[in-house]
């Protein structure tokens, strides 16, 4: 892979899923082996549990050998599940979560409302898929995550700002937070994203 890129090393190098069923210490001992070999400079997970993020760190600890840094997770204002038990786990083992998809899969831009399926769009085309690409983009674009929206989207008007750009800045000001992940489909969907790089939304 580091020839393929013509890289010297990797500076994040993240485990995409958890194998549950994978021996931990072997799991990490061999992550490990990349950073003493110099291939790789800090390790990270992502998709991954309280429970499986803990025993990770367990076996790094115990092991005495490099441990995750970072958790790669889904995280929005309309995903918060990341703020219970695994924003704990980060606060008291210092990880840092760098959530994807703070857009919700584009929801949080509007583009969905009042039933729209705009063409491009990923949600568009999986419900246009049918079967289990619909169930996904369900868990996205339903009757829940299109009503919050519709309120965020009248608490960035009342802040004369873009829902985008709300929602990123949100994603980004927790205290165990270390970035955020966006992505645009078109060169106009930037601004409002880069629009929150030095914002702070007030408490209220």
């Amino acid at each position: 892979s580091l020839k393929r890129l013509q890289i010297d090393y990797i500076d994040l190098y993240q485990t995409h899923w958890p194998d549950f069923d994978a021996n931990y210490d072997d799991k990490m001992d061999a992550l490990d082996e990349l950073v003493r070999e110099g291939k790789v400079r800090v390790l990270g997970c992502s998709n991954e549990t309280s429970w499986g993020l803990m025993k990770s760190l367990a076996a790094s600890d115990r092991l005495g050998i490099n441990r995750y840094h970072t958790i790669q997770n889904n995280f929005s204002l309309n995903n918060r599940r990341f703020e219970d038990e695994l924003a704990q786990v980060c606060r008291q083992e210092g990880v840092s979560l760098i959530p994807f998809s703070p857009l919700a899969g584009g929801v949080l831009t509007g583009k969905y409302q009042g039933g729209e399926t705009p063409d491009g769009a990923r949600f568009s085309g999986y419900i246009k898929l049918g079967g289990r690409q619909a169930t996904m983009a369900a868990r996205f674009v339903n009757e829940k995550s299109l009503a919050a929206t519709a309120r965020y989207m009248e608490i960035a008007a009342e802040l004369g700002m873009h829902v985008a750009t709300l929602a990123t800045a949100w994603s980004k000001q927790h205290d165990f937070v270390a970035s955020t992940i966006v992505g645009v489909t078109k060169e106009e969907h930037v601004a409002p994203i880069l629009a929150a790089a030095d914002l702070v939304l007030p408490d209220d």
